[in-house]
């Protein structure tokens, strides 16, 4: 993960719609921007976020990036939760 806590990244409601958003696939900033009540720079700032955490990467294409998740990013977040599953 990034210099951002992923727990504090995805406490946020914006921020967890982006992330299920992305489940579906890659998209652009302007398609995130479309499902949320927020300003499109306000999804680019939520973007930067998940993006300093390492829970979400950029590729570009073209004039536009494509965000999707990266599930690598998550790898550290499964660990910890996955602690306090027990075998009972």
């Amino acid at each position: 993960m990034g210099t951002v806590d992923a727990f504090a990244a995805i406490s946020d409601p914006h921020r967890r719609h982006l992330l299920e958003e992305l489940r579906d696939g890659p998209k652009s900033v302007n398609e995130l921007a479309a499902g949320l009540p927020v300003s499109r720079p306000a999804v680019s700032q939520h973007l930067k976020v998940l993006l300093d955490t390492g829970l979400v990467h950029a590729t570009a294409v073209g004039t536009k990036r494509l965000y999707a998740v990266n599930t690598a990013g998550f790898m550290k977040v499964n660990i910890w939760i996955d602690q306090f599953w027990t075998d009972e």
